[in-house]
């Protein structure tokens, strides 16, 4: 009787194991998402002196308040080539999910080495929106892909392991800067960003496409997929799932972007010399990018448990606790940088909301329109974003400080909580074909 128990609960717990092709698809997706993460936040590392040495070039002095303003106005031609990458989810629908893929991580490797000849914050600029195309589309293809290729009892999980990848690239990142940055400066920085076209060829050689995609691409007719996610079967979840995404990313500036800069401030306050002051930022960046990897890697144990809605419940409220105590509070301290630091371990794991989307997105849609949904709600958040982006710039221009325009975002995370339960619960379902 004991064994007959053991031997069901051994293969009740025995996972469907993965093949060559769902290995090696999954590891190219994580690798572009990796360096994808790495390539986004090179551009906050190096912020600072980039713009320093670029502004006197183009005309402008090089004051902190010239810097902040023209950071808040790249980040948000970044952002508007974010939201443009919509283009890719289509394309993907079309004509399958491993060819476009690849051709993200091409579109975002070049111009980020390209970034590296800038000559004025113009060239920067231009460099910097056509990487956001490519960079905005390889999530919304990453998920999509993992979503469809792994098996049921392993993709929500996989999804976590796809999401800690963009925060590992930010580990990358910072150690990057602490070692390569500080000795050779920005431009160095941009080039490493060109790596990823060596992964681009990997996955378009190695990757097969998924057998979803190719079953309903083998009986699908023609429509436009669009106009069915807009549609009386799609269209509230497609807004819903809008909104929630431009939360998120709202919240990326207080999560990634802006800390850096808030990490030199303090540190230049506390005393420190200008090199140490960028080591600092490095490892502050790498603490609060082990924190993200946990809490994606803690997020889909606990959707399947309480569910998704309550999970990214529960990761929102987290979130603009630990903005407002790390950006509102601790930034203002007499001697605020240890504080401010441990503030963001915990902003960096409920940063790990993100991953969320990875797994529930692709439950919400069919195969025919998936990565057309998951890029347009991704590409909805970010052109908003870009707008809130630059109303932040401004804000933190006419106040003079950093900390409290950043610490206000926490708000649209309270709004967010009012906005879940309009969204649909797909715990304990299949993902759809």
């Amino acid at each position: 009787m004991m064994n007959s128990l053991t031997d069901r609960t051994s293969v009740t717990r025995r996972r469907t194991p993965l093949n060559r092709s769902q290995i090696a698809g999954f590891w190219g997706a994580w690798a572009g998402w990796t360096l994808d993460g790495m390539d986004s936040f090179i551009y906050a590392l190096v912020l600072t002196p980039a713009l320093t040495e670029l502004l006197p070039r183009s005309g402008y002095a090089a004051t902190p308040a010239n810097v902040g303003l023209a950071g808040s106005i790249l980040f948000a031609l970044f952002l508007v080539g974010w939201g443009l990458s919509f283009i890719w989810g289509p394309l993907a629908d079309r004509f399958g999910r491993t060819k476009v893929l690849a051709g993200t991580i091409f579109t975002f490797a070049i111009f980020t080495g390209l970034a590296a000849t800038s000559h004025n914050v113009w060239e920067l600029g231009i460099y910097r929106f056509i990487a956001g195309v490519g960079i905005g589309g390889e999530w919304a293809l990453a998920g999509t892909y993992v979503a469809e290729s792994w098996p049921e009892d392993r993709r929500k999980m996989g999804a976590g392991y796809l999401q800690t990848g963009y925060y590992a690239g930010f580990f990358l990142a910072a150690a990057l800067n602490y070692t390569v940055g500080v000795h050779y400066g920005w431009r160095v920085m941009f080039l490493t960003g060109a790596v990823p076209v060596v992964v681009a060829i990997l996955v378009l050689l190695r990757v097969k496409e998924t057998d979803k995609w190719q079953k309903a691409e083998a009986s699908a007719v023609r429509t436009s997929p669009l106009r069915e996610i807009m549609g009386p079967a799609y269209r509230r979840r497609t807004w819903v799932a809008c909104i929630l995404l431009t939360i998120a990313i709202i919240g990326l500036w207080a999560g990634a972007v802006y800390e850096p800069s808030a990490v030199i401030q303090l540190a230049t306050k506390a005393g420190m010399a200008k090199n140490d002051a960028i080591r600092t930022a490095s490892l502050a960046t790498g603490l609060l990018s082990i924190a993200t990897i946990l809490g994606c890697l803690a997020l889909p144990p606990m959707a399947e448990r309480i569910g998704r809605k309550k999970t990214l419940a529960v990761y929102f409220a987290g979130m603009a606790i630990a903005i407002v105590g790390s950006f509102g509070w601790a930034f203002y301290l007499p001697n605020g940088l240890a504080p401010f630091i441990a503030w963001l371990f915990v902003l960096g794991f409920f940063g790990g909301n993100f991953a969320l989307f990875s797994l529930w997105l692709p439950e919400q849609f069919e195969t025919r329109v998936r990565a057309t949904a998951f890029a347009f709600c991704t590409s909805f958040g970010r052109f908003v974003g870009a707008g809130v982006n630059f109303l932040l710039g401004a804000a933190v221009l006419h106040m003079h400080t950093l900390g409290v325009p950043v610490a206000l975002t926490a708000l649209a995370f309270v709004i967010g909580l009012f906005i879940i339960p309009f969204a649909p619960e797909t715990k304990g379902e299949v993902l759809p074909q």
